[in-house]
């Protein structure tokens, strides 16, 4: 079992996409609010190994799979009013 602590910077940096803290926060932006009835490796944003690898994080027994429910999580949000003023 990996015993590091990861970050959402390297989640995103294992899913090869570009993983600053604002980056990751324009990509929540930009894809939320996700349907509540479509599973989170099954989102039309994801390609298949981006997907695949998704699916095989969540089912590590790690802080990776934290990590994916986090995301899970932020992309499930509605939007705030007032990111979308700054849209």
């Amino acid at each position: 079992m990996d015993a590091a602590i990861h970050t959402m910077p390297d989640l995103f940096a294992q899913l090869g996409l570009p993983n600053e803290p604002h980056q990751i926060r324009a990509f929540v932006q930009r894809h939320r609010p996700l349907d509540p009835a479509l599973r989170l490796k099954d989102a039309p944003f994801w390609n298949p190994s981006q997907a695949a690898l998704i699916q095989q994080k969540l089912s590590e027994d790690s802080d990776w799979a934290l990590l994916v429910d986090g995301l899970n999580a932020q992309l499930r949000e509605h939007p705030d009013p007032a990111d979308l003023s700054q849209a």
